[in-house]
Formats: structure tokens, sequence, C-alpha cells
């Protein structure tokens, strides 16, 4: 029986692969732009994001100076007090659509609109 690598990867390297994502998602990026920046394959990259496969340290600096971010970022140290609420917004950016329904979202007028909007989303979830 073949081992789910996923089940193997160490929390460190799934929150630093998280980050990766993040901000990836968050300039814009492509998993093929960044991969064309770093010299890897964008299926490397899904495995960095993953947490599937370590970033060594070379990597890591090359793909932070892309993302134009520090490479202290990548593990939470650039704020120790938020990086547990980083981690989770990461998580919940992570899922697909999500980075784009907040874009959505925040383009709509305050007041009414978002509201409903948001409502919309719960009832689905009771559905």
């Amino acid at each position: 029986m073949a081992r789910n690598p996923d089940a193997l990867a160490d929390p460190v390297d799934i929150a630093v692969g998280a980050r990766i994502r993040l901000l990836r998602k968050v300039r814009g990026l492509s998993q093929q732009s960044l991969a064309e920046a770093a010299g890897v394959t964008f299926q490397q990259i899904q495995k960095y994001e993953r947490g599937a496969n370590r970033v060594s340290a070379s990597m890591l600096s090359r793909i932070a100076t892309t993302l134009e971010a520090p490479v202290a970022e990548m593990f939470g140290e650039a704020n120790p007090a938020t990086s547990g609420a980083i981690d989770e917004v990461a998580a919940l950016l992570a899922e697909p659509g999500a980075l784009e329904l907040l874009r959505a979202y925040s383009l709509l007028p305050r007041g009414g609109p978002r509201a409903a909007l948001v409502d919309f989303v719960r009832s689905l979830k009771a559905a």
C-alpha cells in the first residue's frame, strides 16, 4: 500500500508552504510564474506549497526575493505575536476560490450588499 506523502510532512514545512502560497496569491503570481523566477517547475512549487517537499535555504531566498518578502516572514518571525493568526488566515485563503471571493467582497459597497453576501454564504452552510 502506498503511503500518503502529505501525512509525513513536517508541520514547519506545511506552515512555510502555506505562507509561500498566501504571498504568491496576494502578489497575483501563478505557480508557473513563481517557478520560472525561482528556476524550478510549477510542480515543485506545488510540492513546496503543500509542505510535501522541504524548501532549501537558497530556494527559500529566491522565492522570498520574488515575492518581495523577507525570508523570516516565511517562518512567521516577522511578527511572532500574530504568527498563529496569520497561519489561520493562510489556511483559509488556501481554499480554492477564497482569495477571489475576498477580492470580490472588497469591491462591494460597505453595508447592505456585503451583509447580504455574508448572510447568503452562511445560509449555504446550513443547507
